[in-house]
C-alpha cells in the first residue's frame, strides 16, 4: 500500500497488497508486549506464510513459531526455523513425514486422544513435545475444560511415554473473535487464563509438575493490558489485522497492513454491483465511482 498510480496501473490479476512498515510496526508491537509479559511469543505464521516475513519476526527475536499443518512446518524448517509447533490436532496418517520433520527441528505436537498418544509412541522414531488441546469455549476441538479426569488420564499416558514429553495445556480461544467490545476481550482472556490454571492445579495434585499454558489470538494481542499467567502466547492476525478487527474495535485502520487489489472489468449501478476478476464480481454502494 502507499504505491503509486504506476504500481496499480500494472496490475493485471487479484493481487495481495502488503505494507511492510505497517506490518513491521504491528509485530514490533506484540513482541515489546509478550516481553514486558515475560512470555514466550510463538507466533503463528498461518496468516502470512511467508519466508520474508518471517524474517520480520526474526529481526524482533522470534525463535520459536506455530503453524498449522505438516505442510507448513516443512516449508519453514527449510528457512532455518528449528522450533515449530504444528498447533492443529495431530494427524497420524502422516507419520512418516512427522518423523522426517522430528530428525531435522525441535517438533511440538497437539493431542487430544489416546488413540492419538498410542499412534505415536509406536510410530514416532525420535522423540518430542507434545500439548494437550482443550476447549475453553470454542466448542471446534480439543477436550473441555473442565473434563479434569479425561485430561489427567491422557496426561498420564503420554508421561508413561518413552518418546513423548508432555510440554502443557494449549487452547486457541476462538470465540473472542465474537466479542463486540475491549472489555469483553479481556473478560474472555482472564476466563480462558483461568480455567487453563485450574486444570494446571489439578495435574500438579497428581504428580504433573512443570506443566505450561499456551494461549493465542489476535484480539487479546491488541486489546489485554497485561499477559498473565500464562507460559506462550500464539497470536497471527496481528501482523496483517483485516477490516473485521477494525469493525470489532481490535484494530484502527492505520493498522490493517494487507489489501487485494483487483481489476474492476465492468460496472452495473443499477445493479449495485461491479464485474472484477475475480468469479462473480463484488457488490459496492450505489453512487461509488
Amino acid at each position: 500500500m502507499n504505491k503509486s498510480n504506476d504500481f496499480f496501473d500494472a496490475i493485471t490479476k487479484p493481487t495481495l497488497v502488503i505494507h511492510r512498515e505497517r506490518v513491521q510496526r504491528n509485530i514490533t508491537q506484540v513482541a515489546r508486549k509478550t516481553r514486558e509479559a515475560g512470555v514466550r511469543f510463538r507466533p503463528h505464521f498461518k496468516t502470512h506464510q511467508s519466508a520474508e516475513v518471517g524474517e520480520w519476526f526474526r529481526a524482533q527475536g522470534v525463535e520459536a513459531i506455530t503453524v498449522s499443518s505438516v505442510d507448513m512446518a516443512a516449508y519453514f524448517a527449510d528457512f532455518q526455523w528449528e522450533d515449530i509447533t504444528i498447533a492443529f490436532p495431530c494427524n497420524i496418517r502422516e507419520l512418516p513425514r512427522i518423523n522426517e520433520l522430528a530428525a531435522r527441528v525441535r517438533l511440538n505436537l497437539l493431542v487430544e486422544s489416546p488413540e492419538t498418544a498410542a499412534a505415536l509412541q509406536s510410530g514416532l522414531h525420535y522423540p518430542l513435545q507434545v500439548w494437550i488441546k482443550i476447549d475453553v469455549g470454542t466448542g471446534r476441538t480439543g477436550i473441555p475444560w473442565d473434563q479434569y479426569e479425561q485430561i489427567a488420564a491422557l496426561a498420564g499416558q503420554i508421561a508413561g511415554s518413552s518418546r513423548l514429553t508432555l510440554a502443557g495445556l494449549l487452547t486457541h480461544a476462538g470465540h473472542s473473535y465474537r466479542a463486540t467490545s475491549p472489555q469483553e476481550v479481556n473478560a474472555l482472556y482472564h476466563e480462558t487464563v483461568g480455567h487453563l490454571n485450574a486444570v494446571r492445579e489439578y495435574l500438579a495434585g497428581r504428580g504433573f509438575a512443570g506443566i505450561e499454558i499456551s494461549v493465542g489470538d489476535t484480539p487479546s494481542a491488541a486489546l489485554v493490558d497485561s499477559l498473565s499467567g500464562i507460559n506462550e502466547f500464539r497470536p497471527g492476525n496481528f501482523a496483517y489485522f483485516d477490516v473485521m478487527q477494525m469493525l470489532h474495535g481490535v484494530c484502527r485502520e492505520e493498522e490493517i497492513a494487507v489489501a487485494a487489489a483487483c481489476p474492476v472489468v465492468a460496472k452495473h449501478p443499477e445493479r449495485g454491483r461491479v464485474g472484477d476478476l475475480r468469479r462473480g464480481g463484488t457488490p459496492f454502494q450505489r453512487g461509488d465511482p
